[in-house]
Formats: C-alpha cells, structure tokens, sequence
C-alpha cells in the first residue's frame, strides 16, 4: 500500500472537513438587514441663481442687478447628513435619509444704484432635508461593495432676507424681503462604494447629482422693475459625501 499517497488523501479530507463548517459560518449581508450611517458632504454648485438680472427703479434711482449664483453667495456648501436603510435582499435596500445645512453668506456686490455700487448682505442658508429611495448594490467583493441610487424628497428651507447698500448714494440698511420659508422639492442619483471594516462597521464614500425646485419668492420688489430677481432659484448640485455606517 502507498501509505504516502494515503496520507495525502487523508489530510485532503480532513482540511475539507475544517474548511467547509468555517465557510458555512461566514455571515451573510442578509444577517445585517438593518444600516444606520452619518456623513459629512460638499454641495459643489452646477447651475441655479441666488438671485437673478434686472434693471429697475429704487427710491428714485436706476438700479441695475446682476446675477449672482449660490457659489458666488454661499460658497461650497457643507452639510450633515444621518439616516439608515433596511435590505429587501443581497442586493436591494430602500433608504432615508435626514439632512442639515447652515451657511453663511458673504457681502456680495449687486450691481450698481445710481453713481455708485450696489451691495447685498444675504441671511444664513438654513435647510433641513428628508429623502426617500432605493440602492442598487453590485457585489464585487467581501470588503467592498459598489453602488447606484435614486433619491426623491423635500427641502425645508427658512426664510431669507437681504440687506442692500450703496455708499456712494447714501443708501444703507434697505432690508428687502426676498424669499419666504420653502419646501423644496428635490430629486438625485449616487454612485458610490462601501467598504466593509468588519462585521458591523463601514465606511462609504459617493458623488451624486441632485436638483432642487426654486425657493417661494416674496414680492416686496414689486412695481420697481426688478421683480423677476427673485423668480428663477431652482438649482443643480454635485454633492460628495463620506461617512460611516453601522449595520445591525
């Protein structure tokens, strides 16, 4: 007999055996329905208007106001956002997801007043966010797992005052109502990857797109010519976010 070969044989088996109860009791992702991440993203800007172009009339004055967009006012916009998903099955999750954004805004030139410039100071951007929808998973590996989403939801945004100056023409503190409380409505797609760090904790990272209806615009303009300043406020971003989740 070829002991050799029978040892060979043997250890085969018997490595089997080890393996496949091991195999057996890796988890699978169906283990973990339940997710809750928190993340932290940039609202990049595409297109949209804080407020629009228009030539009017103000106490007297021709006042010409240029167009200025959120980047120009608010910058890169930050925002927190938290919220979990619920797996139907290996592959297909519905989300929601909570989000806040706070913004200041810089002094932004306006156009001109007459003889002189024309400034505005705007009120924070303050929003806060709800939205709704299905991800996608494509299950390329273990520790990763890329995927596509499509989101629908609202925007609660609080109302927004600006200030208007023009040194030159002594006009100072001219506080216009610009737009009332709103709530938006907002449509978006991810892309994205989760790493997977262990059982329960990940990390994720994505770049979407996301369109937002225009603000509720308040007519205190109204007979100066520059009433359309206000009326064209939707806009398209290009949000990034990183964050963490937790699956249970």
């Amino acid at each position: 007999m070829n002991y050799k070969r029978v040892c060979v044989v043997v250890a085969a088996v018997a490595a089997f055996l080890i393996a496949a109860p091991a195999a057996q009791a890796q988890p699978s992702v169906l283990d973990y329905r339940w997710s809750f991440d928190v993340g932290l993203g940039w609202d990049n800007s595409l297109s949209g208007n804080i407020n629009s172009g228009a030539i009017g009339n103000l106490d007297g004055q021709v006042a010409v106001v240029t167009p200025n967009s959120y980047a120009d006012v608010y910058g890169t916009g930050f925002h927190l956002r938290f919220g979990g998903g619920y797996l139907i099955d290996e592959i297909s999750e519905v989300r929601a997801t909570f989000t806040y954004q706070s913004l200041s805004a810089d002094l932004t030139p306006m156009g001109d007043y007459g003889v002189s410039a024309l400034y505005g100071q705007y009120d924070k951007y303050k929003s806060f966010g709800l939205d709704v929808g299905f991800r996608r998973y494509f299950d390329s590996g273990r520790s990763w797992r890329p995927f596509i989403e499509g989101t629908f939801g609202l925007g609660f945004i609080t109302e927004i005052d600006v200030v208007l100056s023009a040194p030159a023409a002594n006009l100072t503190e001219r506080a216009t109502d610009f737009y009332d409380r709103t709530a938006a409505f907002a449509l978006g797609g991810n892309a994205g990857v989760v790493w997977q760090l262990s059982d329960h904790f990940g990390a994720f990272g994505q770049v979407g797109l996301r369109w937002m209806s225009g603000l509720s615009e308040i007519d205190d303009l109204a007979g100066t010519g520059l009433e359309t300043i206000n009326d064209d406020s939707s806009r398209w971003t290009l949000p990034v976010v990183v964050g963490m989740r937790v699956r249970f």
